[in-house]
């Protein structure tokens, strides 16, 4: 008689199961068909704010990410499907397990030699520029490198300048008349209730979102547009001349009656632009771009040998020709530049 122990057959085998669980694994990643849309509002380490449905039916949801998502990155504006608990109730938390396909990008690099791009914000319709006009003295350099930005990102740009009571802001103006941005200028926002109503009627129906210096009156104007917003305010250093960073991270706000949003950002010391191809830029000046045609290869637009000059020179860009090219060559220059300070 045989010794069980000392002659196996195969059924003295046993089989463990996977103890990391024995169903079958898959790329195939679910559908989540039953998914809700909403809008990302803002990112707090790791934890995300959204939004879903509209008006008097809107629900805010505090969400994670799926770990199906992998490093995929999410930020503010973007349009995320939600599933699990998306009541909103204090202790719910819902999954996002899908970003949708962005309509528009807003990027920017940390200098002009940084090949890593960061997202500001996704799916806005326009850049505001938030820029005073003293107290800080206003930054050009930062606004042609935003104008550069919007233009690149298919955003239309708009200028909002600020502090219109210490000094006459035509001069200011004069520089950009030839880009054709609309503006707007207004004073103290407590009191110029013109000015405010100016910025409303830009901002109504569109996603918009706010770039600028830190005390330039960025969140002050957010306030005023947003009763209850409650974004922090600052003043201007008086050795530097610098405001002081109030807003800490970017955060997406509805205007009132359903009017639109606004994305209040972080004051910027610096806004790179190495991910930004040169001729997106010229792209955007349609009487000019038709004149690169007989340009050397590789020309750079701002050089001896380009043959714009000869285009405005010839009448073929109109009567601003001249104004235009100058103004396309310092957004060129801008972002062409050795760093992005600003």
């Amino acid at each position: 008689m045989t010794r069980r122990g000392t002659d196996y057959d195969e059924s003295d085998v046993r089989i463990r199961p996977n103890r990391r669980g024995s169903r079958a694994r898959t790329k195939e990643r679910p559908a989540h068909a039953d998914a809700v849309r909403a809008r990302v509002l803002a990112v707090d380490r790791g934890r995300y704010h959204v939004r879903r449905g509209s008006g008097a039916e809107a629900t805010d949801v505090l969400a994670m990410k799926a770990r199906e998502l992998g490093r995929k990155g999410i930020v503010v504006g973007d349009v995320v499907a939600l599933v699990g608990d998306t009541s909103g109730d204090p202790d719910a938390l819902a999954r996002i397990v899908r970003v949708e396909p962005r309509r528009t990008v807003l990027r920017r690099t940390a200098d002009d030699n940084d090949p890593v791009e960061r997202v500001i914000v996704a799916n806005v319709d326009q850049l505001v520029v938030v820029t005073s006009l003293a107290d800080p003295e206003p930054s050009p350099r930062l606004v042609d490198r935003c104008l550069v930005a919007a233009y690149d990102a298919g955003l239309d740009p708009l200028l909002v300048l600020t502090k219109a009571d210490l000094t006459d802001p035509a001069p200011f103006l004069a520089a950009y008349a030839p880009l054709e941005v609309p503006w707007v200028v207004t004073s103290r926002f407590e009191t110029d209730i013109d000015g405010l109503a100016a910025v409303r009627q830009r901002l109504s129906g569109r996603v918009s979102v706010l770039v600028g210096h830190s005390g330039v009156g960025k969140s002050t104007l957010v306030n005023a547009l947003v009763p209850g917003a409650d974004r922090s305010t600052g003043s201007v250093n008086d050795v530097t001349g610098r405001g002081r960073h109030t807003s800490s991270s970017a955060i997406a706000l509805p205007l009132p009656g359903d009017q639109g949003w606004v994305v209040d950002t972080p004051g910027v010391r610096s806004f790179g632009l190495a991910h930004i191809d040169l001729h997106r830029i010229v792209e955007n000046f349609p009487d000019l771009a038709a004149g690169t045609d007989d340009c050397p290869r590789g020309c750079t637009h701002d050089e001896p040998g380009c043959r714009l000059d000869a285009w405005v020179a010839s009448g073929r860009a109109g009567p601003a020709g001249a104004a235009r090219l100058d103004s396309l060559r310092r957004l060129l220059r801008a972002r062409s530049g050795s760093t992005g300070e600003v």
